[in-house]
């Protein structure tokens, strides 16, 4: 099977797209130029939309919308959408096996969504398929059937490849069972054990009836108790069965719901935590009020310091050294006195002197000093006012001289120091408040996701999923007791049965169904030991080739391989085995998967189109064109959708390799990404015929023009 076209009407950002494939043997290569938000992951949707319904979209459509989200409803509430994919089927017959025939189909899915304010609904979508002839359109009943036959849905997920989802095959993120699961499900889909699987469910219910007939024979009562009991155990064995299939699905199904919730809180806290964010902005402000509290102290002593007496007696220290020194001079000279008059009345109050002596009036020497000092006081009353001025400005002037005031620093230190400290606080308030406003702009940003919510929902999801492990378990324990005691009866059954002529012929088919059951599993473990082992080594091969390992080079990575309990395994020097998930870099992982894939497409000799999204992400060098050089050799029509980065360095390949090369725009990205304004407003992908070498008005982008300023 082999894309030809596809159309997209209103199906997400695919308003009004068309797209066309190579389909040349020699040049079976197309390249869909895109980056990052301009459609590749929904035409990846919208392609398996048309081809396998609405269990291939995310959530089964539960809550996926498919209409434009900035649809205007003055255009009308009810949202045709479809999507057409043209294809063509090669088929081989004749005598030899080599008559070639090519049938050409279009597959037309379409529905309609009904917007009412905010919410919107869906109709069931409608599936057509149409013959395409040389004489028109011939419709065809049951297009499931014909898909399915081409593109089986297991390997939905092999043929339309997520570059990051791609990773599921190895990803430690889900359980070892579900990678597992996963891994067989492809494997068994491509290499037919489903239908060998069948085939066994119809000989074990041949032998069930044919078990029933045995009670029929003759009127032994033990024969008849041991083939009811043989219909019980079949009964419950395929009740069981059921449960266990149920139960298995099941924690498959809650095993990835648990990746999707945990990558939904990982996308959340990338962007960041609401809660968190809104402590640190709390936080922030907290810090910003004390900075401006202390800011304000800082800026109120700054002030003052222009009203201190520092100030004043460092600028007036020129001036006043002067006079300070005339005012000294007088005072060693004795010209300016103590003020000692309060000092020695207050003295004459007491009865000792301020030199230690007694100066008791009932003591000849105690009033001898009394009138001494009385004689003082008088003299120094009749002192004239200049002398009185004199005396107080010399005494007044004392602070106004630095050596005389103990730890008083000069004027220029204290305001050095002080307004350090308001630059400091100032440059503080600025930075708080930068970050204030930075973490309000990433608030608003941040999706209102509930991560608490989320994790409880994680919790309910991770204990349902123990439960279905346990469920499962419990059924194959019973399971094994129930086949145990079935070998024993049926042995018994069949001792009973040579005993009775009517016997031998029910034996006798039982007996067949037996063989043809052997057959039919030995078929299985064949295909499951032979054609898994292809598997393995075409996977090793393409795998080592892609990363250019050499084993006998001593390569950190020396095999890969597909063990029979379908877990995919790498090793290391002396057989050491490495965690594909853990222990190989991004682009070996990718590598591998792509390698899995190639490999069992290749096996099986289906030929259908390998459509990848962004297959050479963290690639670069040898491995990414390596990669795409296998990868292209290997498929037998090759979709790639690649951005510049990817297409970087691998332009020569694209040359010789690629039958179609096209480029998607998205206009939303002018002015930042876009240089020129598409001049269209809504959200939509428009396609340009530019190559991976040029660059149009249209799709031009700002990385394309730096890219020119650089080289000259």
């Amino acid at each position: 099977m082999k894309i030809i076209r596809a159309e997209f009407e209103n199906f997400r950002l695919l308003r009004n797209l068309k797209l066309d494939f190579s389909t040349d043997t020699a040049k079976k290569l197309t390249v869909i130029r895109a980056e990052n938000e301009t459609g590749k992951t929904t035409i990846l949707n919208g392609l398996q939309w048309a081809l396998y319904g609405d269990n291939a979209l995310p959530g089964k459509r539960q809550d996926y919308r498919l209409h434009p989200i900035d649809w205007d409803e003055s255009d009308g509430n009810r949202i045709p959408i479809s999507v057409q994919v043209e294809f063509e089927i090669t088929k081989f017959g004749g005598p030899s096996g080599r008559l070639e025939t090519r049938q050409r189909y279009l597959i037309i899915r379409s529905t309609v969504e009904t917007l009412n304010g905010d919410k919107w609904k869906h109709d069931l979508s409608t599936v057509k398929l149409f013959e395409l002839t040389d004489i028109g359109s011939v419709p065809i009943n049951q297009p499931k059937f014909l898909i399915d036959d081409e593109l089986p849905p297991e390997l939905r997920e092999v043929f339309f490849t997520d570059g990051d989802r791609a990773l599921s095959f190895i990803e430690a993120a889900v359980a070892a069972r579900t990678k597992r699961d996963r891994v067989e499900k492809a494997i068994r889909s491509l290499l037919g054990l489903g239908v060998i699987e069948d085939a066994l469910g119809h000989v074990n219910k041949s032998a069930s009836e044919i078990n029933k007939v045995a009670k029929n024979v003759g009127t032994d009562k033990e024969l008849i108790q041991i083939v009811t009991r043989l219909e019980q155990i079949d009964e419950e064995s395929a009740d069981l069965e059921q449960k266990r299939d149920d139960a298995k699905t099941q924690f498959s199904r809650f095993d990835e719901k648990l990746v999707e919730i945990q990558n939904q809180i990982d996308d959340a806290l990338v962007k960041g935590d609401r809660e968190e964010l809104k402590r640190e902005i709390e936080q922030t402000e907290s810090q910003l009020k004390q900075t401006k509290d202390q800011w304000k102290t800082a800026s109120k002593e700054h002030s003052n310091l222009f009203r201190s007496l520092s100030l004043s007696r460092d600028l007036l220290a020129p001036v006043l050294q002067k006079s300070l020194g005339a005012l000294d001079k007088l005072h060693d000279q004795g010209k300016i006195p103590n003020e000692t008059i309060p000092v020695l009345e207050e003295r004459l109050h007491g009865a000792t002197c301020i030199c230690g002596e007694s100066l008791d009036p009932r003591a000849d020497d105690g009033k001898r000093r009394r009138d001494h000092i009385q004689c003082l006081i008088d003299e120094s009353q009749k002192a004239d006012e200049l002398q009185r001025i004199i005396t107080e400005l010399y005494f007044g002037s004392q602070p106004l001289q630095p050596d005389r005031v103990t730890g008083d620093e000069p004027w220029l230190a204290k305001y050095a120091k002080v307004f350090k400290l308001r630059d400091e606080q100032e440059d503080r308030l600025i930075e708080l408040s930068k970050k204030h406003k930075a973490l309000e702009v990433k608030l608003d940003d941040i999706p209102d996701t509930d991560i608490q919510g989320l994790r409880a929902t994680m919790r309910d999801y991770r204990e349902q999923r123990d439960r279905f492990n346990a469920n499962q378990v419990r059924c194959e324990t019973q399971l094994e007791a129930l086949q145990k005691e079935r070998r024993s009866r049926s042995a018994t059954r069949n001792n009973l049965l040579r005993q009775q002529r009517a016997g031998v012929r029910i034996l006798a088919q039982l007996e067949v169904t037996q063989d043809v059951k052997q057959v039919l599993e030995n078929s299985y473990n064949r295909i499951t030991n032979e054609e898994l082992a292809k598997v393995s080594r075409l996977m090793n091969t393409i795998f080592l080739e892609m990363i250019g390992a050499d084993p006998e080079q001593n390569a950190i990575i020396q095999k890969a391989e597909i063990s029979r309990d379908f877990d995919i395994l790498v090793y290391g020097p002396n057989n050491r085995a490495l965690n594909p998930d853990r222990d190989l870099n991004g682009a070996s992982r990718r590598a591998l998967t792509l390698a899995f894939i190639l490999a069992l497409t290749k096996v099986s000799e289906v030929e259908a189109p390998n459509v990848i999204d962004t297959p050479l992400g963290m690639m670069s060098g040898y491995v990414k064109r390596s990669v795409l050089k296998t990868a292209i050799r290997e498929s037998s029509q090759l979709i790639l959708f690649l951005t510049r980065s990817e297409i970087a360095d691998c332009e020569e390949i694209l040359d010789v390799e690629a039958g179609r090369v096209i480029t998607l725009t998205n206009p939303a990205h002018y002015p930042r990404m876009l240089i020129n304004d598409p001049q269209v407003k809504e959200r939509t992908v428009l396609r340009c015929e530019c190559d991976h070498h040029r660059e149009c008005t249209l799709c031009q982008r700002q990385m394309d023009l730096e890219s020119e300023t650089e080289m000259y």
